[in-house]
């Protein structure tokens, strides 16, 4: 497997004109023993703030079709990576999650089932050492696959992150010292072929303002040393069914009761000391969270014994 020393140019192209810049690093080979490119992503302004993105060795780059959701990822990725924790995001159970050890792309299951999969691994991240955890595989249908552009991170990334937060949202999903891997069905329930859109909950106002309090308190005051958090971030819109002009006007009534400060014309918000103080109640919801998908009917599940 040769070595590639820089980018592509359609890659690079559109990475720097979202304020980044991709670092080729050694070739690695997805799970099922192909051949990949791994890339480094950094911020221009920042170099020391990045992340890895890793493509199929095979992905077309140059083919017009991916133009438009590549510019997407690299504009969303550089934004994000300006948070102090770009990895973690919220639930709707109040649980922050930091998201890692993706092995993408997609590949076929080993089981013989018709579907394709992406393992990883989410974290609870409360500021101290980070112990619960859950494997995850992340398995698309036949049918949902074709939803999508290509099975690789760019295309994938942000609903396969939803897929697994409303899994946990709905107890499915169990956070463990160590077990095996647990299933989170990507199916075609979360995407509208009428409103060509992902679905994942219909929120209402309350709850889009509890989850970015929560947001706020966790990203900023718990874990980024009260630094500004993007709040308007599509992939928590879409989690969300909301927009982003949505979160803008519900974190300025949050600001208006002293519980965030805003920047960067409302897209940005930081924990006060206000907020802070009402850490007990952040962390109860936590322990409620746990609580609620921890199942009591079946302790060989937290044990490791009966997950994929």
């Amino acid at each position: 497997m040769s070595l590639i020393t820089s980018a592509p140019a359609a890659l690079e192209t559109a990475a720097q004109a979202a304020g980044l810049h991709l670092t080729a690093n050694e070739p690695g080979t997805d799970f099922s023993g192909n051949p990949t490119v791994r890339y480094t992503m950094a911020l221009l302004a920042d170099p020391s703030k990045n992340r890895t993105l890793e493509l199929s060795e095979s992905f077309d780059q140059n083919d017009a079709r991916f133009a438009d959701a590549l510019k997407n990822f690299f504009l969303e990725t550089a934004t994000r990576l300006k948070n102090p924790r770009p990895d973690v995001f919220l639930t709707l159970l109040g649980l922050p999650l930091s998201f890692g050890k993706f092995a993408w792309p997609f590949h076929g299951s080993t089981s013989g089932a018709d579907t394709s999969i992406v393992h990883g691994e989410v974290r609870l991240e409360e500021g101290g050492e980070s112990i619960l955890h859950a494997k995850v595989s992340a398995s698309l249908t036949r049918t949902f696959a074709e939803v999508v552009p290509a099975l690789e991170q760019p295309f994938a990334e942000g609903f396969i992150y939803n897929a697994v937060r409303k899994t946990l949202d709905q107890g499915q999903l169990e956070l463990v010292k160590s077990g095996n891997r647990q299933p989170v069905p990507v199916t075609t329930r979360y995407y509208s072929m009428k409103q060509n859109k992902f679905i994942f909950n219909d929120t209402d106002e309350q709850q889009r303002r509890d989850f970015l309090a929560a947001k706020i308190f966790w990203l900023s005051g718990m874990l980024g040393a009260n630094m500004p958090v993007w709040i308007t971030d599509p992939r928590d819109a879409q989690y969300l069914n909301t927009t982003t002009a949505e979160l803008t006007a519900v974190a300025a009534k949050l600001a208006a009761d002293g519980l965030l400060e805003l920047s960067n014309g409302g897209e940005w918000a930081a924990c006060t000391d206000k907020l802070r103080g009402e850490e007990e109640k952040f962390k109860a919801e936590v322990q409620d969270g746990l609580n609620f998908i921890k199942p009591s009917f079946n302790e060989s599940m937290r044990a490791g014994q009966t997950n994929m």
